[in-house]
């Protein structure tokens, strides 16, 4: 019972070592891409938004002729000149602190896996080489002192 038990924590983890040394670059390219991925993905997203507001926007164009008027002074920075009314004005403060809150929303977004520390390490040519002969000697190690005596 116990000869099997050392065979296969041995063995696991000795093939664990060898899988990781030949791997370690396809895993590396995994997580780049990954990544590269879900950038892409958030963009799609975005630009899907984009075109659902502008598809909302030429809609209401084409129902309301006025809508233009309406909103013509604020999409090229005219100032209104109507009578009889109030246009409230925003403070540079309260722009930047928008501006902060929307950035910090778009970080938070954002945030993606990155590649963990430890297969950064892994990969490591020098590191690499440790990974693979230690992997081989314990695999070796399984193989030959704990497999089932010869009966006979």
């Amino acid at each position: 019972m116990l000869r099997t038990l050392l065979f296969i924590v041995f063995f696991s983890i000795g093939a664990a070592a060898l899988a990781m040394a030949f791997l370690c670059n396809d895993l590396v390219s995994y997580y780049k891409d990954s990544q590269l991925l879900a950038a892409e993905e958030d963009a799609l997203t975005r630009l899907k938004v984009l075109n659902e507001d502008y598809d909302v926007l030429l809609q209401q164009l084409r129902k309301d002729p006025n809508y233009v008027k309406r909103i013509a002074p604020a999409a090229l920075g005219i100032e209104p000149n109507e009578p009889n009314t109030v246009y409230p004005r925003a403070r540079a403060g309260q722009l930047a602190a928008v501006r902060k809150m929307l950035i910090e929303d778009l970080e938070v977004k954002n945030v993606k896996p990155v590649m963990p520390k430890w297969i950064d390490r892994c990969c490591d040519n020098s590191r690499r080489s440790v990974l693979l002969v230690s992997g081989a000697l314990l695999v070796l190690t399984s193989l030959v002192f704990f497999t089932a005596p010869k009966k006979g």
